[in-house]
């Protein structure tokens, strides 16, 4: 069975890490799968990415059977090869990608979540950077978005003491968009990214470009980048149609175009 399960349906791309029997832990051949899939969703055919994990994880982050072999990969090879270029993907596509955390994310996994422009997750659901637990520091972006999402002192805490968040706690904090009773969590997971397929799609993809552009930009930057995407977006065949659709009272139909 693939480490990897992959489909288009309903214009959304469904990635799902497949190796339950390792909480969905990533080795080389996952990871370069992963890059493979993410290239897959740039398709017109995909207007929405949707990951999760098989079984009782979402992901426990890096197999560590791999790097205390002796002839596996090392740490350059890991960060440069594996998890770098799924972090770099995820920000560069061109549409939503939805996290739906299942279960424990761990490590490079609970980071690789946090990249994604929406994070849902189950009640049963748990977030731990585990790096500190190993006498590693954190990596695959997380001291990159976890301080913006939470704070520099919460950030620094959980990364530091490396502490086990609820799907709960991580809701509070605002770590995570939204959680959902484990009973409902497939079902409500799999509409949002039904809704988010049938959006104006080019319009997502200028929010999220405005949203990665903000975490660096000064604010007459940010106003200039607005000004520049919005007459983007006003060019697109979605816009007419919403303007339309509102006009004539009833629900637009989305093209992604």
């Amino acid at each position: 069975m693939s480490s990897i399960l992959f489909e288009i349906k309903d214009s959304i791309g469904s990635i799902i890490l497949n190796r339950p029997e390792k909480l969905n832990s990533f080795n080389r051949e996952m990871a370069l799968l992963m890059q493979e899939k993410l290239d897959e969703c740039k398709s017109k055919d995909v207007r929405c990415v949707y990951i999760t994990g098989a079984g009782k994880g979402f992901s426990a982050g890096q197999d560590l059977s791999e790097v205390a072999d002796p002839n596996g990969p090392g740490f350059n090879e890991i960060l440069s090869e594996h998890y770098n270029p799924i972090i770099t993907r995820i920000r560069k596509l061109e549409k939503p990608v939805v996290a739906a955390i299942n279960g424990v994310a761990a490590g490079a996994g609970a980071n690789i979540a946090l990249c994604c422009d929406i994070v849902i997750a189950a009640r049963s659901a748990s977030f731990i950077q585990a790096f500190s637990k190993i006498g590693l520091v954190p990596d695959s972006s997380g001291t990159f978005f976890l301080p913006r999402l939470i704070g520099w002192q919460k950030a620094s805490a959980l990364m530091m003491l490396g502490e086990k968040i609820s799907a709960e706690e991580a809701e509070k904090m605002g770590m995570i968009y939204k959680v959902f009773p484990d009973e409902d969590f497939v079902e409500a997971a799999s509409n949002i990214a039904k809704q988010l397929a049938q959006m104006p799609t080019l319009g997502l993809a200028y929010t999220k470009t405005l949203l990665s552009n903000s975490m660096i930009s000064h604010l007459d930057d940010q106003l200039q980048d607005e000004n520049i995407f919005q007459q983007r977006a006003g060019q697109t065949a979605d816009y007419k149609e919403g303007v339309k659709a509102f006009m004539e009272k009833r629900k637009p139909n989305f093209r992604g175009e």
